[in-house]
């Protein structure tokens, strides 16, 4: 198996993909080749599991905007997600410090630790159900910043469907 070793002061042995998809082994600086080897022998259907979602999901993924495809996208999300928040947040009795817009990759929304919300303007290439899943469970976040039981039953209460919203986003 091929793998990028990467030797640190570390105690544990971490395996991952980087973004480009290659494997990637954090080992402590004493640790053997042989038990590193024998370590991914262990883990090669639990590796090669890992790899095979990625791959799904790199082909899944929609290619990047044009420029003004981008532009679009990020005036419809700057129009789109203020009124979704405000409808929600009327309903969940919340209000957030600031929502933004950014260029995010990884993720759909994050809140902070001091109310402020943001949303990725990707949302926008996303299923209407979707984006309003998103925005509760930011708003949620206001009340409960963690995914704690009483976290995902203020989002339950907002929207029963709430799972069925979220699987629409997953592979994306």
């Amino acid at each position: 198996m091929e793998y990028i070793l990467v030797r640190s002061r570390r105690k544990t042995v971490a395996i991952a993909f980087d973004p480009d998809g290659n494997l990637v082994v954090r080992a402590p600086m004493r640790l053997s080749r042989a038990k590193i080897e024998a370590l991914l022998a262990e883990k090669s259907a639990l590796i090669e599991k890992h790899r095979l979602r990625r791959e799904k999901y790199e082909q899944s993924r929609l290619p990047e905007p044009t420029e003004a495809e981008r532009k679009a996208l990020i005036a419809q999300a700057k129009h789109v997600l203020p009124q979704l928040v405000d409808k929600y947040s009327t309903a969940m009795g919340v209000r957030p410090a600031a929502i933004r817009v950014t260029s995010a990759r990884t993720r759909w929304g994050s809140c902070s630790a001091k109310g402020s919300i943001c949303f990725s303007w990707r949302l926008m290439r996303m299923p209407p159900e979707f984006i309003e899943y998103v925005v509760v469970h930011e708003l949620a976040h206001l009340l409960e910043l963690n995914h704690s039981p009483r976290f995902w039953a203020v989002v339950r209460s907002v929207l029963p469907d709430y799972e069925q919203r979220r699987a629409l986003g997953r592979g994306a």
